[in-house]
């Protein structure tokens, strides 16, 4: 059945792609077939990630896209529908994290964390749906967390925005469902990423994580790439609506 899991002529949007998570699922994607336009808003990463998708055989180009911008985001869907002709399977996961207090947290901070990880989700799915709903295909994939999940100290912001982020991913999947758009999301547990340097680089805090794990590890990026290529494929049809958490059991645990 390795056909349905082909991707060959698929045209994909993977935001957040210069790096980590992003970067993962768009060599799996393009490995599959896809061909990627990462997206992100520094454009050095993403030609970077791009060039190696492109040496390994895949095909990939890059859109500098700040997902907290109404106009980058319609500019960059629209460009890279005119050059590719659709988009078939949009990947939200931009995202920027920040730790502490509650009481310490700033409306900027605030502000920009829901931006980043909820309204520029939400942006980038109005402005790809219409094509899709025109066509009757698509595929949307959003990166929530574990977090949007399991409470979690000194990351209330960001695990608001998961949280709601989860919530858009199941109410927009119950609406364009019977329109032949499949909307799920990914909740990676802790991922060994440059993100999560900080968390890292405290041994003890580290050490405590990995601790609560039953896999006994944190995840690799690479190992994502199996889920958002199922989740991209006709294989999950009939699969919408669904946050599939891949965490080492993590969630399963509590």
């Amino acid at each position: 059945m390795p056909e349905l899991f082909d991707l060959t002529g698929k045209k994909a949007i993977v935001t957040g792609a210069g790096r980590g998570l992003g970067a993962a699922m768009a060599h799996a994607l393009a490995a599959s077939g896809a061909h990627v336009t990462l997206a992100g808003r520094s454009p050095g990463p993403l030609e970077e990630v791009a060039g190696a998708i492109r040496q390994a055989g895949g095909m990939a180009d890059t859109a500098v896209c700040d997902v907290t911008c109404r106009t980058q985001i319609d500019g960059m869907v629209q460009a890279v529908t005119e050059r590719q002709g659709r988009i078939d399977i949009l990947v939200n996961n931009a995202g920027i994290t920040d730790r502490g207090p509650l009481t310490g947290v700033s409306d900027e901070a605030w502000d920009l964390m829901m931006q980043t990880h909820l309204a520029g989700p939400f942006m980038a799915c109005r402005a790809v749906l219409p094509e899709m709903l025109q066509r009757g295909s698509g595929k949307i994939i959003n990166t929530v967390s574990v977090v949007g999940e399991l409470g979690r100290p000194n990351v209330v912001p960001y695990a608001t925005a998961k949280g709601g982020l989860r919530m858009l991913t199941r109410s927009l999947a119950t609406e364009v469902a019977g329109s032949g758009i499949q909307v799920n999301g990914i909740g990676p547990g802790y991922f060994m990423t440059e993100m999560n340097r900080q968390i890292m680089a405290d041994r003890a805090f580290f050490d405590k994580r990995v601790a609560r794990v039953p896999a006994g590890r944190w995840g690799e990026p690479e190992e994502l790439g199996g889920t958002v290529v199922y989740l991209a494929s006709r294989a999950s049809n009939y699969v919408s609506g669904q946050i599939i958490y891949v965490d080492g059991g993590l969630t399963a645990s509590f």
